[in-house]
């Protein structure tokens, strides 16, 4: 170590910026505080500096001078916060799956301001009373949620790379930045150096559920503390011994699904543990939503009500909590999609269309989550479904036929999904197939799971897969599901047999099925005339993209 001027003296290579820095470093440290000093000055303002989990090599004991790196940071930044340091820490996972409670008030044995290296803080009790006990500093550092709108956190493509949905990202929104922590999205450039036009219209989207929902406060002009209405964070209610509860009333009634509460955290910190919102009905107060702590912001979110008066109650609080806003907002609920799925043994659930999104799952009810107060109605007589069908209360048996469901939400009607089910599959056995690719067995061709799936070694178009019924069937037709973890191996053409003994074939119907890559959904074809079988011999001809493989997430048998 020794004494370096930062930023070095370079030959013809002037800094418009002509503040210099004196540090005691190494070699490394010198290095990465020049490129800190050119990243700060040369590309206008800096709001964040991020500093992912990076270690420093053991061999040779190197280590990182993070208070030199500080020091040039907010002499140079003095507005940026630093992530990985004390400002902001990691939520604890990449899926944007956020925690019920968030503290950002942590506790420390050491100075937090004077540290050098953070460890990863992921402990569920994080912040609760019992961990600060434990600190001698109390310290504010905000929680990051922080995640990829595609499939990893760098561009590959735009056919096989999924992108989040509108719902999922908006989803998100709400559960992170209403949920006390900051949400940091990524969004990478593709190889042109512009976002893709799939991301964009995502974040288009998103955009504009954010705005027509929470730009205005329906509560804004009620009777009550003008504290919380002025959207003002420097003023606020000081709840004490005499009253725990805030209640205001608007001028006419108001239909809201979500409340959105802050606390004054500049001035009087996190205090609220555990709250709770009522609302007027019929002469009593009814409570529709409650959570645990406040903090920054809170949103609460649940199915539309429409009310003149709401209370907030605070049930539990680290001494006298202090209210700065209190805003109501309604959010235009679409129905979402839904997905019909038949296990083995015949039993139908409904349920919302499964985003495809596959990287790092977060494990949330994105439908449910955003569209609080939904329904399903479903028919099975192959009528349109409406809001007088039979509501979906869980799983039903139906040995064959067509279900068609749709979802309801504030007497609104979302799109009618079909499923035609076949014979139900518990006694299928798989008795052939040309090859296996890996852990894709043949048997999850019918497993009722369209997750899972049967592919074939890479080995050109014609591959073949034959199942044993369990008994015999006039099959009058048959669905083909294509997987859907990439654009490989869709059956485009092919050829079913048939056969009483499993031995000899006999064709069927040829079969085609196109645009599978940009629309892998089930695919149906009925034959001419129904066939007396047992045993069934599906062959492709032909794969979509001039594949070698072929794939089977799900076959279906249909009867008359």
């Amino acid at each position: 170590y020794t004494e370096r001027t930062i930023p070095r003296a370079v030959e013809g290579r002037p800094f418009e910026n002509k503040t210099t820095f004196t540090f005691k470093v190494d070699d490394y440290n010198e290095y990465f505080l020049n490129q800190l000093f050119e990243l700060l000055t040369e590309y206008g303002p800096i709001h964040e500096v991020w500093f992912d989990g990076a270690h420093p090599k053991r061999k040779g004991g190197q280590t990182y001078n993070y208070l030199a790196w500080k020091k040039l940071i907010k002499a140079l930044a003095p507005k940026a916060v630093i992530f990985g340091k004390e400002d902001i820490r990691w939520c604890g996972n990449e899926a944007g799956k956020t925690r019920d409670t968030e503290w950002n008030v942590i506790p420390y044995t050491q100075n937090p301001m004077e540290m050098n290296s953070f460890p990863d803080l992921t402990n569920e009790s994080l912040g609760s009373r019992e961990d600060l006990y434990k600190g001698k500093y109390l310290h504010y550092q905000q929680a990051e949620t922080n995640t990829s709108i595609r499939e990893g956190w760098f561009y590959r493509d735009d056919e096989d790379q999924k992108v989040r949905s509108a719902d999922d990202v908006f989803d998100i929104y709400e559960r992170s930045v209403g949920g006390n922590s900051t949400f940091l999205l990524n969004i990478p450039p593709n190889r042109d150096g512009k976002f893709s036009p799939t991301d964009v219209s995502v974040l288009q989207d998103v955009g504009k559920r954010i705005n027509e929902t929470y730009k205005a406060n329906l509560l804004s002009a009620a009777q009550g503390p003008k504290e919380v209405l002025d959207n003002d964070l420097s003023t606020f209610k000081l709840l004490g011994d005499d009253t725990n509860e805030i209640v205001l009333e608007a001028a006419k009634p108001i239909t809201f699904n979500r409340l959105a509460i802050q606390e004054a955290i500049g001035t009087h910190g996190e205090r609220v543990e555990k709250h709770a919102l009522d609302i007027w009905v019929d002469n009593a107060w009814q409570e529709i939503a409650s959570a645990t702590n406040i903090g920054y912001k809170r949103i609460l979110r649940f199915p539309e009500v429409t009310a003149k008066k709401v209370r907030l109650r605070i049930l539990e609080s680290r001494f006298y909590p202090a209210i700065a806003n209190i805003s109501a907002h309604f959010y235009a609920s679409r129905p979402p999609q839904l997905s019909l799925e038949r296990s083995v043994d015949g039993e139908v659930s409904i349920m919302p269309k499964k985003d495809t999104f596959g990287w790092k799952p977060h494990g949330e009810d994105i439908a449910g989550n955003i569209n609080s107060g939904y329904s399903i109605r479903y028919t099975t007589d192959g009528s349109e479904p409406t809001a007088a069908s039979t509501i979906y209360n869980g799983p039903f048996a139906i040995s064959s036929g067509e279900v068609k469901a749709v979802a309801e939400v504030n007497g609104k009607l979302g799109s009618v999904a079909s499923q035609m089910f076949g014979i139900v599959k518990k006694d299928w056995k798989a008795t052939g197939e040309d090859s296996v690719m890996g852990e894709h067995e043949s048997k999850n061709a019918f497993d009722g799971n369209a997750s899972t799936y049967w592919s074939s070694e890479a080995k050109g178009k014609n591959h073949y897969i034959t199942i044993d019924l369990g008994e015999e069937y006039t099959i009058t037709g048959f669905a083909y599901t294509p997987q859907t973890d990439s654009s490989e191996g869709m059956i485009e053409a092919g050829t079913v047999f048939a056969s009483s003994n499993g031995q000899n074939w006999s064709p069927i119907e040829d079969f085609r099925f196109g645009n599978l890559i940009n629309d892998p959904t089930t695919r149906t074809h009925m034959f001419h005339q129904g066939v007396n079988t047992r045993y069934v011999r599906v062959e492709s001809k032909e794969i979509a993209g001039n594949g070698k493989t072929a794939a089977i997430a799900e076959l279906d048998f249909l009867v008359e």
